[in-house]
């Protein structure tokens, strides 16, 4: 990122204006909810600060909140500091204190609390408690919305699709693997940040994967939208390859497409496609009915993106022969004009107009195409089509950085839900922290998106999949 990024949010930002020993007792379950029995020593209120706090994920029977804690050492500078997690939640028309439905005595600066066993289209109020000191939102455009849940203290569930869940799939991209030094503007400005003790990339693709095999996430299929490496080198390429094969089978359990990192800026030179697939080259899979099709948008040289000439001729063959098969497109760069004025980087970041249009064309020729997934500007938000089409145009947040984390796509006979995650692994959450203060801290302004934009239900006849 570069300095648009601070043209267009900071002035959008500077509008808007000891810790107590705690004593572990057994769990036990009560209403679907998992609470831990806390008894504390009067919580110093002084010493603890709870803040950044964000409503990540909101799903029909769930909700992921997290903060962070500090405190100030003798410098007065602000520090991370260990405490308990605790979640107070219920019905938003309901009278008298709220109930603690999530409690974890563990102490850790970085808290990640799932509230599970929720009615689906409820509203209901929370409040985030560390060491009895209640969490605040940080003060992000975001979160400071005057409708977002973070101001609110209100959070309404989803109502799900009518009908079977049918199959989940988690939709990633901008692992970046082999990158040394993440949050640069240019080179050494401002200085970038490295990981204590290990590669970052690395770190927080394997917290993805080791995610995504958990009971409470069990997803089917990955889908990553480029820049799985950060220069397209032999070793970066192989090296992610063999982490993601460690998950699954390319081209049964995985799908992956080619992003402007994956790309060296010698044509003739291309270590990625011998792993991966060829440069400019489209594929497409068949997952029971439901089919992918991925794109290189990449180009030799250059951010920006281009879809080729050979590329639009085997699309169009492919929608032509059945333009009402449900289908999700992913390539690495954004499509919409929205997207190109939106983005930090300005119109030449995204795909060319000329392919962006030749996109548009086809998907209004083929309505069973639902969602184009793209990736590269490393920020969760939907954006407007250019015309009347039934797309859904999807950005997800890199995998690499704050917020660090992916999407689950779960497809069911009446529609289909789109669900952000953040990673749950304590090395994650705790470089996702360290990482939000990159680009003068200006990207939890950008990169996480609104409640909306992180979760939301679309209706869509999907009864012909298996």
């Amino acid at each position: 990122m570069v300095d648009p990024l601070l043209r267009t949010v900071w002035l959008a930002n500077v509008a808007a204006g000891a810790a107590a020993l705690t004593v572990r007792t057994p769990v036990y379950r009560r209403s679907h909810f998992t609470v831990v029995r806390v008894e504390s020593a009067r919580p110093q209120r002084d010493s603890v600060r709870a803040s950044d706090l964000e409503v990540v994920t909101v799903t029909d029977t769930s909700v992921v909140l997290t903060w962070t804690t500090r405190t100030r050492d003798r410098l007065g500078r602000p520090r991370p500091v260990p405490a308990d997690t605790e979640v107070r939640i219920g019905p938003a028309d309901g009278v008298g204190s709220l109930p603690v439905r999530f409690a974890d005595t563990r102490r850790t600066a970085y808290h990640y609390a799932e509230v599970t066993g929720l009615e689906p289209g409820r509203s209901y109020r929370f409040e985030a408690y560390s060491d009895g000191v209640r969490a605040r939102p940080a003060r992000t455009l975001v979160t400071l919305q005057a409708d977002a849940p973070e101001s609110t203290g209100v959070v309404t569930t989803a109502t799900p699709p009518p009908g079977r869940l049918l199959r989940t799939i988690a939709l990633a991209n901008d692992i970046h693997f082999g990158e040394r030094e993440s949050g640069l503007f240019l080179p050494g400005v401002p200085s970038g940040m490295r990981h204590e003790d290990e590669d970052h990339p690395d770190m927080m693709l394997g917290a993805v994967l080791d995610d995504l095999r958990t009971p409470d996430r069990a997803a089917d299929h990955l889908v990553v939208a480029g820049d799985l490496t950060d220069e397209g080198s032999p070793e970066q390429s192989r090296g992610v390859r063999d982490r993601l094969d460690g998950w699954g089978a390319l081209g049964r359990d995985y799908f992956v497409c080619r992003g402007n990192h994956d790309q060296l800026e010698d044509a003739d030179d291309d270590p990625w496609g011998s792993v991966f697939h060829p440069h400019q080259r489209l594929v497409d899979h068949e997952l029971g009915g439901l089919r992918l099709i991925g794109l290189d948008t990449t180009r030799p040289r250059g951010a920006g993106g281009i879809l080729d000439a050979d590329q639009r001729a085997a699309l169009r063959e492919l929608l032509a022969a059945e333009p009402d098969r449900p289908t999700l497109v992913f390539g690495h760069h954004p499509v919409t004009a929205h997207a190109a004025v939106s983005n930090s980087h300005g119109p030449g970041f995204v795909l060319d107009r000329a392919s962006a249009a030749a996109l548009h064309a086809l998907y209004r020729a083929a309505p069973g195409v639902f969602l184009h997934h793209s990736g590269h500007t490393h920020r969760t938000r939907r954006t407007r089509p250019d015309t009347a089409v039934g797309v859904e145009f999807l950005e997800i947040a890199s995998v690499k950085e704050y917020p660090g984390g992916y999407v689950l796509l779960r497809v069911y006979e009446g529609g289909y839900t789109v669900n952000f995650y953040k990673t749950r692994a304590m090395a994650a959450r705790r470089w996702s922290t360290r990482t939000r203060r990159q680009y003068l801290g200006l990207l939890p302004d950008y990169a996480l998106g609104s409640c909306a934009d992180r979760n939301h239900v679309v209706p869509r006849d999907f009864s012909g999949l298996r």
